[in-house]
């Protein structure tokens, strides 16, 4: 059957060779288009070197290990999928994966199939977020006029670009400004799943949200406990 569209770039890093081809193989059937390297240096270096749309990250590995891996790379692109595969299933290491921003972490063995279909289900809710055109693109948040389409905040003729799922974030606080905008929508839009580690993850980024708004003392993003969050502005505000 003849491709209408690209397949999807895995960049998968394990050092375990027999495991790493045999799943190399199987997402390629599944018509994803797979990098396979050996270590965490060749990994990094595979990553700087072309472009990826998820990457699956064995944390064990001789050079530089996975989280290692994890963080230079979420230097380069902060929102890139990110799966850490690992026969570590301690507590402390399953969090410290969820920390440095993973998507997944899936503790071997597991079954190939389950893996596929979550690499599918955040590949869709990517691809929903890059295609979906808001209404409003524009916004007035206070003193500060924000461009969703652009990702770009400015203040004062001073712009900061965001980043996707800072951007995804603010539009919906946006969308709802001065109203609640409930934890479980904004989870399910934009992460995929209200899931607790999910939950951690959007904690960070509003903290980052709030420190891009903080010039401006009439903007604040409320906690309401339990239910979401308040972009309160002035009413006057469009």
């Amino acid at each position: 059957m003849a491709q209408d569209t690209p397949r999807s770039k895995v960049l998968l890093v394990e050092d375990d060779t027999n495991f790493g081809q045999v799943l190399k193989n199987y997402l390629e059937l599944n018509d994803f288009s797979v990098e396979l390297a050996r270590d965490g240096i060749l990994g990094l270096a595979a990553f700087r070197r072309e472009k990826f749309d998820i990457c699956l990250l064995d944390v064990m590995m001789p050079n530089m290990d996975g989280f290692t891996l994890a963080e230079e790379i979420r230097n380069v692109d902060p929102d890139i999928p990110l799966f850490f595969l690992s026969a570590k299933s301690m507590k402390e290491d399953i969090l410290n994966g969820y920390r440095l921003g993973a998507d997944d972490y899936i503790t071997k063995p597991f079954d190939s199939e389950i893996l596929l279909q979550k690499i599918r289900a955040v590949m869709k809710r990517n691809q929903e977020l890059q295609e979906k055109q808001h209404a409003q693109v524009e916004f007035q948040i206070g003193t500060y006029h924000f461009n969703s389409r652009l990702r770009q905040l400015t203040r004062n003729e001073v712009s900061s670009t965001l980043s996707p799922k800072e951007n995804a974030l603010l539009t919906m606080l946006a969308e709802f400004k001065n109203d609640l905008l409930p934890r479980e929508a904004a989870l399910k839009r934009i992460w995929g799943s209200d899931t607790y580690f999910n939950g951690r993850s959007m904690d960070v980024y509003i903290a980052k949200l709030r420190k891009y708004l903080r010039d401006d003392t009439d903007v604040e993003i409320v906690n309401i406990h339990g239910n979401g969050f308040r972009l309160v502005m002035p009413e006057t505000q469009e």
